[in-house]
């Protein structure tokens, strides 16, 4: 191990400590009235304990030995010793249940306070953050990190309660008998010592064991995020390899944890109890000479366990704060991204029966994923409301990059698009949603009903749904599923084939009646015939709007009102489909090579949407 790792290493553990209060303080700020309620219990609790030591030395003098020496014991200081044990009992139980509720109630507010904020932050944040970060990290952000963070939350009123606990219970043993409390905390030091030596080897091990929980979270959502891609190319042994390698990692390093915890345990838990015995030792000569009572020795004694305890509780809050450290850091560096999407306040006229489609204007518009590598370079064009306009361009041309831009997925680098004369920057939050709608290239379905899925919980009646799904060319499959519109489709739409997902998707665009429709190659698993009748349905009932459509086909292509030709991230041409057919000879070598393809593949045997079919789909 390098020099500069061991050392980092060494500090570690300090800088832990430190990192661990500071996030329990924010915490204690958020969540004031909670911390008060959960310590005022603890510090309860910890006062009736000792005065449980108080009341055994007492019942010793008054009531055991009276019975060993007379053979009888003094009523009333049998009941009265009866009493002081049930009432220091009731009330001790009513100081545990505040501390618990209310260390409960502070982690889960907090928990729940940062999951809400986390899934803000991923809201707000822009596709191109996203497209940086896996899937299955953000979920570790969003879960365990967020459990991880306020964990020491659980045993922090305990301890700090204890702190009373051990003032107290240190100051009655040097008033009760000023020999036995120094045999009996002499042992404590080396309790401390051994709390610190046990953090600074436990303290590397769980931020590592906390990191490595991510990125087996990561690759496991991978997995079965990909399952038809791992199980139709068979590299299922490869997966379940790189699972079990990390699986491997992370349970190595638990072990050696929970080695470790396996060493310190016992004698974190043997060492007060010599104390106790050191105490029992002296006092037992103490007695004989008649230096000390015997019940203050059972009393002093008692103490000794008492106060290694809360010691004890100061161990498990420490244990907790490297992977509090960890989680919390994970958590804040989603929050402190700023690269959130800017808004303005301006809308746009919303959807309106025989209301025209909108004005779309792609104004010199530069984007690029990495800097210095221009995906598009100098968009521009323009699209009247109630037109057509195909995107036409081979692999990697920037097509599906436009109709991310067009519906501010992500903010283009330079130049400006604009709906009706508005630059999207100066929209409100979801006031292009309430005109426009996009069909992505993949359709994404939920675990849900037919109608769920196509209405997101919005106020459209089935009436409403159904005509959707009759322009989208999806109703009559939709009329066959069991249930019909009440019909669950599986997790993201299992149940279905590739072109019964797509024409739902478009179905749940349509429903929301858009005066902007972009569509980026959102019937590419649809057959040629059913294909067509969906374009012909939509042009006669979209009411007017604007549609861009990211196409390949001849019949798509053929359908709109004029065809923008990208090549290498510039606009190559742009005009009707049958002039670019006549005067540029890219484009049309581009479209008659798709149409040849497309022909030999239906020759083969079947159509797109055939070959995703399910065994039994109804079509």
């Amino acid at each position: 191990m390098p020099d500069v790792q061991r050392a980092t290493q060494r500090r570690r553990p300090r800088g832990t400590l430190r990192r661990g209060f500071g996030v329990l303080g924010v915490a204690i700020r958020q969540e004031k009235a909670m911390f008060a309620v959960s310590t005022l219990g603890a510090m309860l609790f910890g006062g009736l304990t000792v005065a449980d030591a108080w009341v055994l030395g007492w019942s010793t003098d008054h009531v055991v030995l009276p019975a060993f020496e007379k053979g009888v014991s003094p009523t009333g200081a049998l009941i009265t010793s009866v009493a002081l044990f049930v009432a220091v009992a009731v009330v001790r139980g009513v100081s545990i249940v505040a501390r618990r509720w209310g260390a409960g109630v502070m982690q889960y507010r907090m928990q729940a306070s940062d999951r809400r904020a986390v899934t803000r932050q991923y809201l707000a944040l822009p596709l191109r953050w996203h497209q940086k970060h896996p899937t299955g990290e953000l979920l570790s952000n969003a879960a365990s990190d967020v459990e991880a963070a306020w964990a020491p939350i659980a045993p922090l009123p305990m301890a700090v309660g204890t702190v009373a606990m051990i003032v107290i219970a240190v100051a009655q043993m040097l008033a009760t008998d000023l020999v036995l409390a120094v045999v009996g905390l002499s042992v404590f030091p080396l309790v401390v010592l051994s709390n610190l030596v046990f953090q600074h080897y436990q303290s590397p091990l769980m931020t590592r064991a906390q990191a490595l929980r991510a990125e087996l979270s990561e690759i496991a959502h991978e997995s079965f995020d990909g399952a038809l891609v791992v199980k139709s190319l068979g590299r299922e042994g490869e997966e379940t390899d790189r699972f079990g390698a990390k699986a491997g990692q992370l349970r190595d390093t638990s072990v050696r944890a929970g080695q470790i915890r396996a060493v310190f345990d016992p004698l974190l838990e043997t060492l007060p109890n010599l104390g106790v015995l050191a105490v029992l030792l002296v006092g037992v000569h103490r007695v004989a000479a008649g230096a000390t009572p015997p019940g203050d020795v059972v009393n002093i004694a008692y103490l000794l366990t008492v106060v290694a305890f809360p010691i004890r509780s100061f161990g498990w809050l420490l244990g907790e704060f490297p992977r509090s450290v960890v989680g919390f850091d994970r958590v804040r560096a989603v929050l402190a991204e700023a690269v959130g999407t800017s808004y303005g306040e301006a809308r746009l006229r919303g959807h309106v029966t025989g209301s025209a489609g909108a004005t779309l204007e792609v104004d010199r518009v530069r984007y690029a994923h990495v800097p210095g590598t221009d995906v598009l370079r100098d968009i521009t064009f323009t699209v009247a409301p109630g037109r057509t306009l195909a995107v036409v361009g081979a692999t990697a041309s920037g097509k599906s990059t436009l109709a991310t831009l067009l519906f501010r997925l992500v903010d283009p680098d330079d130049g400006a698009i604009r709906v009706d004369g508005v630059d999207l920057r100066d929209l409100a939050p979801g006031a292009l949603a309430e005109v426009a709608a996009l069909v992505p290239q993949t359709a994404f379905l939920f675990d849900d009903t037919v109608r769920d899925n196509v209405t997101l919980g919005g106020p459209w009646s089935d009436e409403e749904v159904w005509a959707a799904l009759r322009v989208a060319q999806a109703h009559e499959f939709v009329r066959a599923l069991p249930g019909g519109l009440d019909a669950r489709l599986g997790e993201r739409g299992t149940t279905l084939s590739g072109g019964q997902r797509q024409r739902l998707s478009l179905a749940r665009a349509l429903v929301r009646q858009p005066r902007l429709l972009v569509m980026d190659d959102a019937t590419s698993a649809v057959d040629p015939e059913v294909e067509a009748r969906i374009l012909t349905a939509l042009r006669e009932s979209a009411g007017g709007a604007t549609v861009v459509v990211v196409a390949y086909r001849k019949a798509t292509i053929g359908l709109a009102d004029e065809v923008v030709f990208l090549r290498d991230g510039v606009v190559a041409d742009h005009g009707t489909h049958a002039d670019l057919l006549r005067r540029n000879p890219a484009y049309a070598d581009l479209v008659n090579a798709y149409e040849t393809d497309q022909h030999a593949v239906e020759d083969e045997g079947g159509a797109a949407d055939l070959a995703d079919e399910p065994a039994g789909a109804v079509r």
